[in-house]
């Protein structure tokens, strides 16, 4: 039985990757300080009290942009969006809302998916106050969080565990072959990849 997913979205800069790897309790997702480093889905299994699902890092939405890299990562991300069974809208609570978020909110409204609303950068109990704020995009109460200290982090997968569709009992799950396809920098593996896939 295919797991439920949840994937992790918001503009670029705010977190994702560094909470998709608190989640997950490893270093899967690269990490930086530059927007733009996550370029395509990422997954990895999450387990929280007793229930599993899959999470989903994406690249960050942003603002129409005319260069084919962005609109491709943009293109991921709202694929997740669309497939994911619950969404955690990812926010800096340093930067207070923006016009990207407001549009973020319109597209997560449409999709008529459940959603988390976690303000990240929120490091320490004083600044959890400026979570306030997001009340007003009309999704809920944003939960305070830091990804990189792991404050309240608990909490945000409370919620995130309520809102996944109810368990079903399954027969014994086939065991599943793992390929990897390796190789040079450049030599296609990407292209294979989608080749045999049949998606992007």
């Amino acid at each position: 039985m295919t797991k439920p997913s949840v994937a992790i979205i918001g503009r670029p800069n705010v977190g994702k990757s560094t909470l998709f790897n608190r989640l997950i309790g490893m270093r899967l997702a690269i990490v930086e300080d530059e927007p733009g480093v996550t370029r395509d889905r990422l997954q990895a299994l999450c387990d929280w009290n007793g229930r599993e699902f899959t999470l989903i890092d994406t690249g960050g939405l942003q603002p129409a942009t005319e260069e084919e890299l962005y609109e491709n990562v943009e293109e991921q991300a709202k694929q997740a969006l669309f497939e994911a069974d619950v969404l955690v809208f990812l926010l800096d609570g340093r930067d207070g809302i923006t016009p990207g978020d407001w549009e973020i909110a319109d597209l997560v409204r449409k999709s008529n998916k459940p959603v988390v609303l976690a303000v990240n950068k929120l490091d320490n109990v004083h600044q959890e106050n400026k979570a306030v704020e997001f009340f007003a995009l009309g999704l809920g109460d944003p939960i305070p969080v830091s990804a990189l200290n792991g404050i309240n982090t608990g909490d945000l997968l409370d919620q995130i565990v309520a809102l996944l569709p109810p368990k079903k009992e399954s027969p014994s799950p086939l065991k599943q072959l793992r390929i990897a396809i390796v190789g040079r920098p450049n030599v296609g593996k990407s292209s294979l990849i989608n080749k045999i896939l049949g998606a992007e």
